[in-house]
């Protein structure tokens, strides 16, 4: 191995459409630098384990085709570093002699590199922890969105228009109950196909704002009775006024990941829940309920175009910035100040500690509390990111 630039990439968390789109960029990247690029198979995990894969003999043919597979490539983990886990971690770093780690990862990925770097700073090693933006959720903090949304938005939005017309068929009520634990902005992007104000999501519940049962059946017996049907979407991780997850309420034997999150995603308890309200109180007799699950994660049929585009070049300027810095960074796409113009966004750096562990929410100017449903500025904020508009593929009769 070349002592003075080794190079470690890992993944974490909940796979995308676009992860290894920054992983190939992250490679490519190194390797006009000549650098020895090795791979840590599913994450901090990995590094315990001993477990690396020399990435530097990949040609251009095998990069490209990894490049736009969905999934980790190098397999994730959800792993949080303890003191004594980061030991292990920084002693293997130590001994390979690793000059630049990459982390691609969500939020606990995030503070699993700053908890890893720290212990870098304590302990005077020269490894320098490069986080790179990845997921669904988008709800990094000091990131406009995030590599991996886009395509997940892309498949929510298509998915709820294609419900439309199917429920436009044979009315009733539909409930979708889409992936975010603190931030609704998936659940948001059900919206984005939207033609004409009959059609769904009718209804839009977000983990910002607290879920009232006497609220939920008011508006969808409004909804119903002015349409004869009615769509709802519905974030996993919503909650009532004193926030406690609804989800946590119902379920009776939670799972808990590493980082102490409650499973949501794996059950469809949720909208088993609501449906049955709605068939108890308002009596109405043809109501469905789906949990979106994995799905919405690396979904073939939905991946944007520009998603992939962002990824693979946040990947690729994080080696860039590496070359001006020495210090700890998270790469991000710069906050948007207006939403009405030409889309165009610029990649920069981020203080590793300024991202890691927090979590960033939907502003209010993107939804309505009145209607319970999204605002015209989200959609001009989401719409570029899902790629090639589709709208005027759609006719309705």
């Amino acid at each position: 191995m070349q002592s003075n630039n080794n190079i470690l990439i890992a993944q974490g968390g909940g796979p995308t459409n676009v992860i290894n789109q920054s992983l190939v960029g992250i490679i490519n990247g190194e390797k006009n630098k000549n650098s020895n690029i090795i791979g840590a198979i599913n994450g901090v995990r990995g590094i315990i384990d001993n477990n690396f894969i020399k990435l530097s003999k990949f040609n251009d043919v095998n990069l490209k085709k990894i490049q736009n597979t969905p999934g980790a490539a190098l397999g994730s983990t959800r792993d949080k570093p303890d003191e004594k886990y980061c030991h292990e971690i920084l002693k293997i770093l130590n001994k390979k002699k690793i000059k630049r780690f990459y982390y691609i990862g969500g939020n606990d990925s995030s503070d699993s590199l700053r908890i890893i770097s720290n212990y870098v700073k304590e302990k005077n090693y020269s490894t320098q922890c490069i986080h790179i933006p990845k997921t669904i959720d988008n709800d990094l903090v000091k990131n406009d969105h995030t590599p991996g949304f886009g395509s997940a938005a892309k498949y929510v939005a298509q998915l709820f228009s294609g419900i439309n017309y199917d429920v436009r068929s044979l009315p009733g009520v539909y409930l979708g109950i889409v992936m975010g634990r603190h931030a609704g902005f998936l659940t948001a992007a059900s919206s984005l196909l939207r033609k004409l104000s009959s059609d769904g999501p009718h209804l839009i519940f977000l983990p910002e704002y607290s879920f009232k049962i006497k609220d939920f059946l008011e508006q969808v017996k409004k909804i119903y009775d002015k349409y004869g049907r009615c769509i709802i979407a519905v974030s996993e991780g919503i909650q009532d006024n004193k926030g406690n997850l609804i989800s946590k309420k119902i379920i009776q034997n939670n799972e808990y990941d590493a980082h102490g999150n409650i499973q949501l995603s794996g059950s469809g308890v949720l909208g088993d829940y609501l449906s049955n309200i709605l068939k108890t109180k308002l009596k109405i007799k043809r109501v469905r309920a789906d949990t979106l699950g994995y799905a919405q994660r690396s979904f073939l049929g939905a991946v944007s175009e520009v998603d992939q585009k962002e990824a693979y070049n946040i990947g690729l300027m994080a080696t860039k910035f590496s070359i001006k810095t020495s210090s700890p960074f998270s790469v991000a796409i710069k906050e948007r100040e207006r939403f009405d113009a030409k889309y165009n966004i610029k990649i920069i750096m981020n203080k590793l500690e300024d991202v890691a562990g927090k979590t960033k929410v939907m502003k209010k100017e993107f939804y309505d509390t009145k209607t319970f449903n999204v605002t015209k500025k989200f959609r001009d904020y989401c719409l570029p990111i899902i790629g090639k508009d589709i709208l005027d593929t759609l006719s309705i009769i």
